[in-house]
Order: C-alpha cells, then structure tokens, then sequence
C-alpha cells in the first residue's frame, strides 16, 4: 500500500495553485506575463501577496507528501525508493499537470518542498546559492539553474562529507533522484537560457512586462 503514496505525489504536485490564484483575480494567469503558472510570474503579475501565498502552496504540495512518505516508509533501499519516487511524482505533477493539458510550472518551489524532508541542509544551503546567483545577477532564472546544477552535487558531497560514501551505506536513490531533478529545474529553463543568450531575459527591477 506504501506505494500509493507515489501517485498520491503526483496527484497533490499536479494542483495548478498559480493558475487558480489567477483565477482568483478574474485572469488567466497563463496569457500573461511567461504565461507560466509558477511562483515567478505570479509575483510579477498578480503582485507580492498572491507570489508569496503561491509559493508557499506550491511549496506544500511537494513537502507534504514527501513528509507522509518519510514518516510511513520503512528505513531501508525499498523505503528509500518510496520516498524518492514520491518526490519526483510531486515535482511531474507540477511540471507536466494533467489539469492544464500536461503543462505546469518549472518546479523551483515544489522541488524544494519535495527535498525538504528529505535533505534539510541542502535546502538552506540551495536558499543560499539562489540568493547569491538571483540578487548578483539579477536574473531569477539563472539563480534556479545554478540551484538545479548544485542539487546533486550537494547530495553526493553531503553523503562524503558524512562518511556514507566510504562505508557503502550512503542513499544512492536520494542520488539518483537529486540528479534527475537537477536535470529537470535546467531542462525546465531552456527557454530562459535561449532568452539569457539572446539577452532579452526578464531581470529583476525591470518595469516592462516580461515574457520569461
């Protein structure tokens, strides 16, 4: 039955909060702005309460049933692949919401609830690096890229760091997953990383509308 958890992911990822919050204001939140359902165009469209009431759901809906994963789950490989997959369900949902014709958001802020109970001190120190890329930048795209490069690196060198790595008893599903969803946040970006070439990105503190 543990398994059930992993479509009960995808399921709870899959909630189009963004869309719905738009919705809220008598829009569509998808013909404006990037026409993405993310927290990003939610703050630049719809304005600072509705950005931060969509990333806090959007946040949820990954770390909630990634917690319930965590706490039923047994402590071992099998526990350990429930656990991950169920993240990874939540952060497909997100991305590819069967509600909106398999389309979503690019899953900075459900990747994020998904890896909290999973690895708590990556998440501080993914807040760091996306502070650090975002504000020296001014581009809230690349400091998600640089997050989505940093997330298996952080996984790997937080198993060395611990020992894990050398006594054979670190969690290679966490590994393989962080990889998996590293690769997901950049893939997501490909339009931004176009748009970062062309140097027509969105930067913060730019007035116009923006189409990123």
């Amino acid at each position: 039955m543990l398994w059930l958890l992993i479509p009960l992911g995808f399921l709870s990822g899959s909630i189009p909060f963004g869309l719905l919050l738009g919705k809220l204001k008598g829009m569509d939140i998808r013909d404006h702005g990037s026409g993405n359902i993310g927290t990003t165009n939610v703050f630049r469209i719809l304005g600072k309460e509705f950005g931060i009431l969509c990333l806090i759901v959007d946040l949820l809906k990954g770390y909630l049933p990634v917690l319930l994963a965590t706490q039923l789950a047994p402590d071992n490989t099998v526990g350990q692949t429930i656990e991950v997959l169920t993240a990874l369900a939540a952060i497909l949902g997100h991305n590819y919401s069967p509600w909106i014709g398999f389309k979503g958001g690019k899953g900075i802020a459900t990747t994020t609830g998904a890896i909290l109970p999973l690895m708590p001190a990556a998440v501080v120190l993914l807040i760091l690096i996306f502070v650090v890329f975002t504000f020296t930048t001014k581009y809230v795209s690349i400091g998600s890229i640089a997050c989505g490069i940093a997330l298996p690196i952080l996984t790997f060198y937080g198993s060395y760091f611990h020992g894990k790595i050398a006594d054979g008893t670190w969690n290679k599903p966490l590994f393989i997953f962080s990889l998996i969803a590293g690769i997901l946040a950049v893939w997501k970006h490909r339009s931004n990383i176009a748009r970062l070439r062309a140097g027509t990105e969105h930067r913060i503190g730019q007035k116009k509308k923006a189409t990123s």
